[in-house]
């Protein structure tokens, strides 16, 4: 494996399952934020789509994310 991929696990996907099931949680927080719309509610709609577009989705995104910035390639001093 090339030094530059070294946050991408054995199987070459970037994600791990924590960042799936977070993705996952979002998009059933939206569903349910629109259906809630749908019926008239005016509390709980809005605090589950806040929370599935503002928090989950970001969650997903970045959960697990080295946040290494420049140089990703440059070899690291762990030796």
């Amino acid at each position: 494996m090339p030094e530059g991929r070294k946050d991408r696990d054995a199987s070459g996907f970037a994600f791990a399952p924590i960042n799936y099931a977070l993705f996952g949680a979002a998009l059933a927080a939206i569903l349910a934020g629109y259906v809630l719309l749908s019926r008239g509610s005016i509390t709980a709609a809005p605090l589950l789509l806040v929370l599935g577009y503002f928090v989950l989705v970001p969650a997903a995104l970045l959960v697990g994310f080295s946040g290494g910035g420049r140089g990703t390639d440059a070899p690291s001093n762990d030796e």
